[in-house]
């Protein structure tokens, strides 16, 4: 077997996956991971961080401890800025290396669709560092409502509007209705009587679109019964001045919006416009190359495979997906070594799931039992949440984590650490 040059670009479910398979392997070939962080981190669990329920420490690992003992693997922190196909180079932003094979696995963004008002004043949650910062502004308004004597500038401080009723959604809405019940009036005790409001808003005429009627219908309810304001089929279209205005007309006063609404894949240099599909997703083929390149591939989010039978319109932007790609992938590099024929990627679904708050979740499964809803999809959802973690470290100190916020209804995480504040002064 030839000894080559494997880049795999974005450290996320899928790339992570394909390195551990390739490494495994005991192949020859020498594994490149590139990644503008230094760190894996766990994506649905970054709502518990931007609310203080989870360290950052619980849901992230450096890349270079992980596959720390493996001498066939490099690590490079970088943004991958273009990829030169004629001569098989990756241009980073760091360095241009050399590949036998690239692999495309950098996830999404976050979409604002055009809107640069929300892109300005809005709080993402997508990455680490917008799970931090959504936790200091948040926690620095509270403060800032607890001096003031305005009243209006109060409520607008302590009225929340998340965008976006998909999963990530739900779960921040039902996060902060937990805030609102256990926690807030305690360390705040001026705040007493205040309405604290939390809006829901969705374009669309349903929570949970992907998910089936009964799993949407049960987190309505829920969230309704725990006084979160729910504003379906109404898209924002601007926010200023805090206020959130809404397609309809309508507007809420608010200085907080919180943006789940929507993501987009990312557009490389040198890799042809016709490369690129809906929500600027790689085309690729069964086998995940892209289409009309050479030795290139996608994978995850960033992957649009139209060839599955099941998912002629492309599959959804799941882990679950990032990582049967991953290890199909994987596969398939090392029996193409062999002389061997790859196979084809069917995504074998295995459901999905939501939590809501405590004690309750959804869960469609693909079995003999459908729909769970309740205390039985909190629990399944916890267990696949905490074994999805990348390593024991992290699984432990979230399970604990976890267990001190279960029975306390509480956790000390609620520190504004800003990096933009002078120590000096």
């Amino acid at each position: 077997m030839k000894n080559q040059n494997i880049i795999i670009v974005g450290g996320g479910f899928a790339g992570v996956e394909l390195a551990e398979r390739l490494l495994n392997a005991d192949l020859e070939s020498h594994i490149i991971l590139v990644d503008k962080n230094n760190y894996n981190f766990f994506p649905p669990l970054l709502y518990q961080v931007a609310t203080g329920y989870l360290d950052v420490s619980n849901i992230t690992y450096p890349f270079r401890k992980h596959f720390r003992g493996y001498a066939n693997f490099s690590f490079i922190m970088g943004e991958l800025i273009e990829i030169d196909t004629e001569n098989n180079t990756a241009i980073l932003s760091t360095g241009n290396i050399s590949y036998d094979k690239i692999v495309i696995a950098t996830g999404t963004v976050t979409n604002y669709f055009g809107i640069d008002s929300i892109r300005r004043h809005a709080l993402p949650m997508k990455t680490i560092t917008d799970a931090i910062y959504l936790k200091n502004t948040w926690l620095k308004r509270i403060e800032e409502a607890s001096r003031t004597t305005d009243k209006d500038l109060r409520d607008q401080l302590t009225t929340f509007v998340v965008a976006g009723g998909g999963p990530t959604g739900v779960e921040i809405a039902g996060m902060l209705t937990e805030l609102k019940k256990d926690i807030l009036f305690k360390d705040y005790p001026e705040l007493k009587g205040l309405a604290f409001e939390i809006y829901l808003v969705d374009g669309l005429p349903k929570l949970l679109a992907p998910m089936s009627k009964n799993s949407q219908a049960y987190a309505l309810k829920s969230l309704q019964n725990n006084g979160v304001i729910i504003r379906l089929g109404h898209n924002v279209q601007d926010f200023k001045d805090n206020t959130v205005y809404l397609a309809d007309g309508s507007k809420i006063s608010s200085s907080n919006l919180l943006w789940t609404a929507g993501v987009t894949a990312q557009r490389f240099n040198g890799l042809k416009p016709e490369s690129y599909g809906k929500g600027n997703r790689l085309l690729v083929d069964a086998y995940n190359e892209v289409l009309g390149t050479k030795n290139v591939y996608a994978i995850g989010d960033t992957a649009l495979m139209t060839s599955d039978p099941k998912f002629p319109e492309g599959h959804p932007q799941l882990a679950q997906v990032a990582i049967q790609q991953a290890k199909l992938l994987a596969k398939n590099m090392i029996a193409k070594m062999k002389g061997k024929a790859p196979i084809q990627f069917e995504y074998n679904d295995k459901g999905s799931m939501a939590i809501i708050r405590r004690n309750k979740a959804v869960a469609d499964l693909n079995g003999p039992l459908k729909h769970l809803n309740g205390f039985p999809a909190w629990v399944i959802w916890v267990l696949v949440h905490l074994m999805s973690l990348i390593n024991f470290r992290n699984k432990l100190t979230t399970f604990f984590n976890w267990m001190n916020a279960y029975i306390t209804k509480d956790q000390p995480l609620r520190m504004i650490i800003d990096s933009h504040t002078d120590s000096k002064k």
